[in-house]
């Protein structure tokens, strides 16, 4: 298994530098944080479903759930531990964020090798939960299902997510009729089949492009029947075109020369 080719943990954060297809162990923390993809794309494994962190987004995650990492290219990840003092306005789930801008600047310095003072540090978590307090929540959770019938629907999908099936044509392959698996899609998720099916698309869509595929070459493997169609359900779901989203993902600062810190600290981060 690819394991981290850098890492770099201190008491209120972190970093680690990911391989394509590394994957960490299940774990949890006594404490919420965030994980940031500065470049790359990470997934966020929870028995609660999968989260897609592309670049420039973050994943919160409450403290004490069991979750696993796996990174789609060459992933940069970094990790700021919050106070719980801080975080009662954040979600009791974990859902991912949009964080351009001061958010994402605030959790490049958390994570970089300046040392911060107990107030200084203080002040940028405090600004930070701020700013995710305004920021929208991303439509990249890909939910666990819980039922056997809908669990197979997702299973086939998932396996291959250019399959157009109709939600007939694959009831008849599980055992179910439509109209059941089209209650049971909006009883366990909150969405039609569609939807569900564009998100599942969406989400494999990213890892793709982290793997430098073209966006002709992603539409198809994804099961749009032309480019277009994929360009317009990617700029609905995460407000830029593949095309541009690939373009100005920035380059990961602990890639392009930044100085790893010692492995071992002992000051306050």
């Amino acid at each position: 298994m690819p394991v981290a080719r850098q890492s770099r943990i201190w008491p209120s954060g972190g970093v680690h530098l990911w391989p394509a297809g590394a994957t960490s162990t299940a774990h949890s923390h006594p404490r919420g944080h965030l994980v940031y993809a500065v470049s790359g794309v990470l997934s966020v494994h929870t028995e609660r479903g999968t989260w897609i962190v592309p670049g420039n987004r973050a994943a919160w995650i409450p403290d004490g759930s069991t979750h696993h990492h796996r990174a789609h290219g060459t992933t940069d990840m970094r990790i700021v531990f919050l106070p719980a003092s801080l975080t009662r306005p954040l979600p009791s789930y974990p859902v991912v964020f949009c964080t351009a801008g001061l958010a994402r600047e605030v959790i490049l310095a958390l994570t970089s090798t300046r040392r911060f003072d107990r107030g200084a540090r203080a002040r940028l978590h405090r600004v930070l939960v701020d700013e995710l307090r305004q920021a929208p929540e991303q439509p990249l959770h890909l939910p666990e299902p819980l039922d056997d019938r809908l669990r197979a629907v997702a299973g086939i999908l998932d396996d291959d997510p250019a399959d157009t099936s109709t939600l007939t044509a694959l009831g008849r392959r599980v055992g179910a009729g439509a109209r059941t698996l089209s209650r049971l899609f909006h009883d366990e998720f909150g969405m039609t089949f569609y939807e569900w099916r564009t998100q599942l698309r969406i989400c494999h869509a990213l890892v793709l492009l982290a793997e430098g595929h073209d966006t002709t070459r992603v539409a198809h493997a994804c099961g749009w029947a032309n480019p277009s169609g994929f360009i317009t359900a990617f700029t609905a779901a995460l407000g830029t075109t593949p095309g541009r989203y690939v373009r100005l993902a920035p380059p990961s600062p602990a890639v392009s020369g930044t100085r790893p810190s010692p492995p071992h600290r002992t000051e306050p981060r």
